[in-house]
């Protein structure tokens, strides 16, 4: 799902980006005015929640991998703006410290996950809770989570799979956008008879599956063990929006970080699935690629000569270090990162906003 640099044009990174922007700008104003200091600690879990998902990889038959990655989770618990924020901040740490998707791509990744995935993802959601009738007063608690619990799990598997469709027609339009003299890609060399059915396969089965089980597990924990960590008013208002004592909100942030360092631990895990992703080979690895059985026979040019990033820890990866620890290592890191920014990020929230 994430789309590596010289993968896509300049044109088509530009126009993701600017068509990001005011979606992100609007998420951030949101957030700064409607989130209060001491919930942005809950943004930065949200963030660390969804970079280790997308550490966990899935294997598919036929060599190419693929993950979770929770944004219309996070939307349901918190709101999209602040999905869709926590997202970013993820994909942005992943970009510049991991190499994990592509700095000039950034924008697309953001349109990608942060937008399409967790708009798409939360809109699914609201239309499917009114049609199970989930949320209403006359509803018991339990019947409000297990129906809430299904509307969670069709709707991640609904953006997941708008994201991947996103990212197929992204990639599938480059060969009629870019290409040389003699007609050869200069970026993605497959068009959309070949990109959109391979984002479909897997994102349609394992993938989607991933996703499914990832935010069902997600929301279940938050709604039992943290329920502070949910504040979406339009969908906890009632029956199961009463604020937590001190008691049970110190007790449901430690069940978060604690979630959070289980994960960590887990994440080598995600070094079992072998084989690259569809759509994220590397440029010393395109020309062997097979459609139909055949290679492609040729790296294109905007790839062998494009934009390169040095990141600190490539792949999650680190010179002497096992395979195992540097993937530990980065877990932590990106998790901390996460809960320092938006920690960071509070003290910009004035006192004046969060009371009004």
């Amino acid at each position: 799902m994430h789309v590596p640099d010289n993968y896509l044009g300049v044109s088509t990174c530009a126009t993701l980006a600017v068509a990001s922007a005011p979606v992100l700008i609007h998420s951030i104003r949101k957030v700064a005015r409607d989130f209060p200091k001491e919930r942005f600690s809950a943004l930065g879990v949200a963030a660390a929640f969804s970079f280790l998902a997308m550490m966990f990889n899935v294997p598919l038959p036929g060599g190419t991998t693929g993950h979770a990655v929770g944004g219309t989770v996070l939307a349901v618990l918190l709101g999209p703006e602040a999905a869709c924020v926590a997202i970013a901040i993820a994909l942005t740490i992943q970009a510049l410290l991991f190499g994990d998707g592509g700095v000039v791509a950034l924008g697309a990744n953001i349109f990608n996950m942060a937008i399409v995935l967790t708009f798409g993802g939360y809109f699914a959601f609201v239309a499917l809770r009114k049609l199970f009738g989930v949320g209403a007063k006359s509803a018991t608690e339990a019947r409000f989570r297990v129906r809430d619990c299904v509307a969670v799990g069709i709707a991640s598997y609904v953006g997941l799979n708008l994201a991947a469709l996103a990212a197929g027609v992204e990639f599938g339009i480059q060969p009629s956008l870019c290409a040389d003299e003699a007609g050869r890609a200069l970026y993605c060399p497959y068009p959309l008879s070949v990109s959109i059915p391979a984002m479909a396969l897997g994102h349609l089965t394992l993938f989607g599956l991933a996703e499914v089980l990832f935010s069902v597990a997600v929301y279940g924990f938050a709604v039992k063990a943290a329920p502070g960590f949910a504040t979406n008013e339009a969908v906890f208002a009632a029956p199961t929006g009463e604020e937590p004592s001190g008691k049970r909100a110190g007790s449901g942030r430690a069940a978060l970080y604690f979630a959070l360092a289980l994960l960590i631990a887990l994440t080598p895990l995600g070094l079992l699935a072998q084989g690259t992703a569809w759509g994220e080979w590397g440029a010393d690895e395109i020309a062997e690629t097979t459609v139909d059985g055949k290679p492609l026979g040729y790296t294109p040019e905007g790839m062998a000569n494009g934009f390169e990033w040095s990141s600190v820890m490539p792949d999650y990866s680190a010179s002497g270090l096992p395979d195992w620890f540097a993937y530990v290592l980065a877990a932590i890191v990106g998790v901390s990162l996460s809960v320092v920014l938006f920690k960071l990020a509070s003290v910009f929230v004035s006192e004046k906003k969060v009371a009004n």
